[in-house]
């Protein structure tokens, strides 16, 4: 029989409780895991006929994707993590004397399978309908931004050439190369509903119709998005679009007036509202680390957007959550 150290048996020196276990505790209670298993189980490799190793349960799995997003980890990496950290084992459900844990490899193919079948979208649309359930979500406004993700721009790989599908654009006086996060967020609430992934040099006007349910009549955006009520695919979607006034113009408002303090009043209203959609891109760049894009091609980094998003939602209402499972 295995000889079990200290560490592994339970008697273990615990001294504080870190504000890393305090997150996974928490994500842990907040995270409509039945719900996303039972979105994922249909795509999910069967036993094999002949027998061997049985694959690692959904939710394992599930579990395991989730930390990548939120401790910014690759699959190499991630493998590593489940050796190394015991508390990563724990919320995945390992067993702690576990011979087999799941290799990059069967990490890299879950997230393939989440990508063939394009459930990340799916997770976002899940999380949001049980926020939405729960009052939590509402649809009579939207605020709409993109915010830049870099991408390596050196040439120094194995096909000697940047990624075809990333750009650069200049944004003040300094020039970026990458990809662009779109998003619909709520206007109460903050929380992501819709989200656009594109080159960076794609104009941020070009895709405001695409960030909109459908269901909002109010529409807020900052003046990157002038002119946006007079573009065709804009205006078919029937909603009142609130831009805010170009700085320059504001600027020069004579505030002394009725009139320019009226404008600079409906100005300052604007852009409290407008501050909402700037909470889930500190959630994702500042607590879960993403700054740059990990993989190559729009459509996988844009996956991974999705799912960073919904996680961002349960992480910004999580005390609200919590609160009502305690009440």
């Amino acid at each position: 029989m295995k000889q079990m150290s200290l560490g592994e048996s339970g008697f273990e020196r615990k001294t504080k409780r870190t504000r890393k276990r305090e997150f996974l505790d928490e994500m842990n209670l907040v995270v409509p895991w039945a719900e996303l298993v039972s979105l994922i189980s249909p795509h999910a490799p069967a036993v094999g006929t002949k027998g061997g190793r049985p694959p690692f349960a959904v939710q394992t799995m599930l579990r395991i994707h989730f930390l990548q997003q939120w401790f910014n980890l690759s699959d190499p990496a991630m493998e590593e993590a489940l050796y190394d950290t015991p508390m990563f084992r724990e919320f995945a459900g390992l067993d702690v004397g576990e011979d087999n844990l799941p290799d990059e490899s069967t990490i890299l193919r879950f997230r393939h399978q989440l990508e063939a079948h394009n459930l990340s979208l799916q997770i976002l649309a899940t999380v949001n309908a049980t926020l939405a359930a729960k009052g939590l979500l509402l649809k009579s406004g939207t605020v709409v931004d993109a915010t830049l993700i870099a991408a390596p721009s050196s040439t120094k790989n194995s096909s000697g050439e940047r990624d075809p599908e990333m750009h650069q654009t200049k944004k003040g006086n300094q020039w970026h190369f990458g990809m662009k996060a779109h998003i619909g967020v709520d206007a109460d609430s903050g929380l992501v509903h819709t989200v656009v992934g594109t080159a960076a040099n794609v104009n941020d006007v070009t895709q405001a119709h695409a960030l909109v349910h459908g269901e909002e009549t109010d529409v807020f955006a900052d003046a990157g998005y002038q002119g946006v009520g007079k573009r065709d695919e804009a205006q078919d979607i029937g909603v009142n679009w609130h831009v805010a006034m170009r700085p320059g113009k504001r600027k020069v408002l004579d505030k002394s007036t009725p009139m320019g303090a009226i404008l600079d009043k409906l100005e300052q209203a604007k852009a409290r509202i407008r501050a909402k959609v700037e909470h889930p891109f500190r959630v994702v760049k500042r607590q879960f680390g993403h700054v740059k894009v990990r993989y190559r091609g729009l459509l996988k980094n844009t996956a991974q957007l999705h799912t960073l998003f919904a996680l961002s939602n349960l992480w910004m209402v999580r005390r609200t959550l919590l609160q009502e499972m305690r009440g």
